[in-house]
Parts: structure tokens; C-alpha cells; sequence
């Protein structure tokens, strides 16, 4: 049997009534930010400093171009529930407890929520996230490195390299 979509893809608007039951993004943050004690820099980097586990859940390439902090553990936001779930056989040493109190951030504070909800919904119940995310944090004039120079390994290049003569 051949199915045929009766509509042309440039002639016709994707449906715009959303599906009984689905959620908007918003309101799924909301949702997930309701269930968080969530905190500013400072505190943060207080709870860190206490021993809280601080995670940046952002890219290598966010990373590279913005900056780091010192201390935090890398972990993509693609595997962190795997990482961190205690009954994962991909979970990290230290996430061996539920009681493990961990503050995600990402660049501006969105994702985390979402990835401190998930963490959440695992048992983790201390889990939460920075407001602001790194962004936040470095005008908050925290402990931070980089951004990194890409270019940093290109020690030996000359200073006329990739000009063109006249």
C-alpha cells in the first residue's frame, strides 16, 4: 500500500493545533523549575565549595568559546541520567547515592533546569540548577578560565600566513 500526503510541503502549513495532552516548552520549564530550589551564582559556587558536584552539561564547542569554571565536572547533557542514575551500570563512581547534591549549568540557565528535573525524576533529589547558567556566573565575577584559544596549537605560524600579496 502507497501512502500519499495529500499536501505539498511548499503549498501547505505544518498543523498548528497542538496534539491533546502535549505541552508547550514554556510550560515545561515552568514545570520543571517549580520542582527546583534553584540558585544564583554565589550560592552556587557556595554550594560547590561545600561539596556539591557543579556540572556543566554544555558542548565542547559552548565550552571552548566561553569559558569554563574551574572544578566542574564535564558531563554532555546527551548522557548525564545515564551518568548520574545509580542504578545505570554508565553511572559515574560518585553517583552512587540519592542524596548526592548536584548544581547543573549550562550557558544561560535553560537546559539545566530541564537536565536538574530529569536528575530529579531519577531519585537525585538534591538536584538542582544556576540561574543565569555560566553566563551568570561569569558576570557574577566567579572563578573562570578561558574562552579558549582555538588557535593556541598553532604555535609555529607565521605572521604573514593566509595573507595574499598585491
Amino acid at each position: 500500500m502507497k501512502l500519499i500526503n495529500s499536501r505539498h510541503p511548499s503549498t501547505s502549513c505544518p498543523d498548528t493545533v497542538a496534539p491533546a495532552g502535549s505541552r508547550g516548552i514554556d510550560e515545561i520549564l515552568d514545570s520543571a523549575r517549580l520542582r527546583l530550589r534553584r540558585l544564583d551564582p554565589e550560592a552556587g559556587h557556595l554550594a560547590y565549595r561545600e561539596g556539591a558536584l557543579l556540572v556543566d552539561i554544555r558542548p565542547a564547542a559552548q565550552r571552548a568559546a566561553t569559558g569554563s569554571i574551574p572544578g566542574a565536572l564535564v558531563i554532555e547533557r546527551n548522557v548525564l541520567e545515564w551518568r548520574f542514575d545509580p542504578r545505570s551500570p554508565a553511572r559515574l563512581p560518585v553517583a552512587e547515592r540519592y542524596d548526592l547534591p548536584v548544581v547543573i549549568f549550562c550557558q544561560e540557565g535553560y537546559t539545566s533546569s530541564l537536565a536538574a528535573a530529569a536528575l530529579q525524576d531519577l531519585g537525585l533529589y538534591l538536584a538542582t540548577d544556576i540561574v543565569g547558567g555560566f553566563a551568570a556566573w561569569r558576570l557574577a565575577g566567579l572563578p573562570a578560565f578561558g574562552p579558549t584559544d582555538v588557535y593556541a596549537h598553532l604555535t609555529n605560524v607565521p605572521a604573514t600566513a593566509g595573507r595574499t600579496s598585491t
